[in-house]
């Protein structure tokens, strides 16, 4: 029985996701920059073709003003080198304008083919401070003229930021029907009310399982306003060894030339530095034990040098094995996994865990994927 009804409960298989360290997050020792783990389309796209290969389902593609890729641009060039993995891209909304953002993410998903997810982002800009109640209305106003964008004839929207009437969609009709997923995460009541009217899928942070439930309580309670139900997520790092000791001996290895003050700017030079999921993520950093555990095989060390998701689960496959399946009782049906370096521990989980989880993707588990090019204007539609 899941924590709270979700989307998919007869689903016997997960969404796992690797990441893309676009945004300047690859290391070998946590802090300590390496000019060969660089955020170049080289690299990048390197963790990319490996997450493939291993058979990772999906790929988190971040968006941060540092120094690295363009999120969009980046999904664009992985388009014709990739054939199966889906691309999660992040998307930080009311960077472009709503309906140009509808066309972009319609021509990339023909460009994949249906292997487009989108993550909804609402921090801050580079060099803003917005409020947040602000941020969250510009983002259920983006979200409202993406959907409309994508299943409707026109868009009419009248809203206090933007405001758009008889606009035709012929440009921005995408090759998923109805659209790309929607992946969401946030803390604050204005993000679960968003996510619980809009979202297809609620990421969580590393917490404990009993903060997970809660979380996971909190959301559905929104969406049950909307009769609606949502799947979940969890975004993790990953320290898998043959055994419980050397996963943890890797874990120390990864901190040991790290600086604390370093560590610390690095946190707060991201655009999602002061949220409020970042708040917990400290918390749980205070709660740990000496050696960094805040519950048996969840690390926070991770967090000493990034911010946002900042804890790892660490031991040996039977033991991550087991969490993994803990967390999909509970109900959760996507994860999105990630090490240091990345390709090196892509190829680590990809030989002792993969092999033993049933996966999947989720829009083809929605049925939102044609079996055959839409009758689209990009797609065999007619074109006018």
């Amino acid at each position: 029985m899941t924590i709270v009804p979700i989307t998919s409960p007869d689903l016997d298989a997960a969404e796992v996701s690797w990441f893309a360290a676009l945004c300047s997050d690859d290391y070998q020792f946590l802090g300590v920059p390496d000019g060969d783990l660089r955020s170049s389309w080289d690299h990048c796209s390197g963790i990319v073709k490996e997450a493939e290969a291993q058979g990772f389902r999906n790929i988190l593609c971040p968006s941060s003003y540092q120094v690295g890729q363009d999120t969009l641009s980046f999904v664009a060039g992985c388009a014709p080198i990739t054939e199966k993995i889906n691309m999660l891209a992040a998307v930080r909304c009311g960077e472009m304008q709503p309906i140009m953002l509808a066309r972009t993410i319609a021509t990339l998903d023909h460009m994949l083919k249906g292997r487009l997810t989108v993550n909804i982002i609402s921090s801050d800009f580079p060099g803003e401070k917005a409020d947040s109640a602000y941020r969250y209305q510009r983002s259920r106003e983006v979200v409202e003229i993406l959907k409309q964008a994508w299943t409707q004839d026109e868009i009419n929207h009248s809203g206090e930021v933007y405001n758009f009437s008889g606009l035709t969609t012929d440009p921005a009709k995408p090759y998923q029907t109805g659209g790309p997923l929607l992946y969401f995460g946030g803390y604050s009541p204005s993000a679960l009310e968003l996510c619980g009217e809009h979202c297809d899928v609620y990421l969580m942070w590393p917490e404990t399982k009993d903060q997970l439930a809660q979380r996971m309580k909190a959301v559905h309670a929104v969406a049950e306003n909307y009769n609606r139900t949502l799947d979940y997520g969890l975004r993790v790092h990953m320290i898998v060894r043959d055994t419980e000791a050397e996963a943890q001996e890797y874990a120390d290895y990864i901190v040991s030339k790290l600086d604390d003050d370093y560590g610390r700017a690095i946190r707060e030079r991201a655009l999602d530095a002061t949220s409020l999921g970042v708040a917990h993520q400290a918390k749980n950093r205070d709660l740990a034990d000496e050696y960094g555990y805040v519950e048996p095989g969840l690390w926070t060390g991770v967090g000493r040098a990034r911010s946002g998701c900042g804890a790892a689960l660490v031991g040996s496959t039977d033991q991550v094995m087991s969490k993994i399946e803990d967390y999909q009782k509970m109900g959760i049906r996507a994860f999105i996994f990630s090490g240091y370096p990345h390709i090196d521990e892509a190829k680590h989980f990809g030989a002792r865990v993969l092999p033993n989880l049933k996966t999947c993707s989720l829009p083809e588990e929605y049925g939102r994927v044609p079996q055959s090019t839409p009758a689209t204007p990009l797609g065999q539609g007619v074109r006018r």
